[in-house]
């Protein structure tokens, strides 16, 4: 592969982590935005680098040529064996990570989605039957419906952000665990939105949404109380009602990093994270306070 050169974020960066999770070391944030540090010296930086730029939800990454070759996509992404990045965020939900959940009898879920486009809808479909489309809130609504649709898969949202999708084909309700797959447990969590939930897959995958996230500043698990939108009063409740509930290794959120810990380990975070919310209050929304 020849290695190209001239890698630069443009300034409609708008902060939101997602280049520098997957290009760390060649991506940071100066000046509260993203700027590549410096340029590839390998074709394993390059390959983070075309993650990164595939992955924004403004193309804000680029190589010097200012065009990306779509033949150079690597999405969607192997996270481990069951579990797919989806890559292609949305500026319509935020730009939001989505993953691709694949199931032992070759079937695969969808949790939350990237940009609507034909082209990866049947890269999906090339991958196995994807029977259901898991919204974990209302921010990242906005493509379930189409990639639904398309798919042929059951639509996911609980009754508290059902007005961002009415048409859901499948509502969860209340706040206690609902087994919505064999093996897969959706958890309301209501906080950041009215409506939040996440999903926990065969004890081992924890979907967050924007509940709580891995952040790289503190080396920890986080809650976004900063873009609480709902309240964190709420969140904090949540918390407190589910953390000893949750079994996982992998965390894995719409907006902050990714992490894989053993799960006992995880547990005591979560643990630890509820205590440490119940102690936060009221705030206004803030979306440069963020501990990425």
């Amino acid at each position: 592969m020849r290695l190209p050169e001239g890698w630069h974020v443009t300034e409609r960066c708008t902060n939101c982590d997602v280049a520098r999770q997957l290009a760390p070391g060649l991506i940071g944030e100066v000046d509260g935005r993203s700027a590549v540090l410096r340029q590839p010296s390998g074709e394993a930086e390059v390959r983070q680098l075309l993650a990164a730029a595939h992955a924004c939800h403004t193309r804000a990454v680029r190589p010097v040529t200012g065009r990306l070759d779509s033949a150079l996509d690597p999405f969607p992404l192997a996270l481990d064996d069951a579990v797919l990045l989806c890559g292609h965020n949305s500026p319509h939900t935020a730009g939001a990570n989505s993953y691709l959940l694949r199931r032992p009898d070759g079937t695969a879920m969808l949790v939350d989605t990237p940009r609507w486009s034909t082209a990866l809808a049947t890269r999906y479909e090339a991958l196995g039957p994807v029977t259901d489309v898991l919204l974990t809130h209302r921010d990242h609504a906005a493509h379930g419906r189409r990639y639904a649709d398309r798919l042929g898969a059951r639509l996911w949202i609980h009754e508290g952000d059902l007005d961002a999708a009415p048409d859901a084909d499948q509502v969860l309700r209340g706040t206690d665990p609902v087994e919505v797959a064999d093996g897969v447990i959706a958890h309301p969590l209501p906080g950041h939105t009215k409506g939040s939930a996440l999903f926990v897959a065969d004890e081992r995958y924890c979907f967050s949404g924007d509940s709580f996230y891995w952040s790289r500043g503190t080396g920890d698990i986080e809650v976004a109380e900063s873009v609480t939108w709902y309240s964190i009063r709420e969140l904090a409740a949540s918390l407190a009602r589910t953390a000893g509930r949750l079994r996982f290794e992998w965390l894995l959120p719409g907006h902050g990093d990714r992490r894989r810990l053993p799960a006992d380990d995880m547990a005591e975070r979560m643990r630890r994270l509820a205590a440490r919310t119940r102690e936060l209050r009221p705030r206004p929304v803030d979306f440069t306070a963020v501990r990425w």
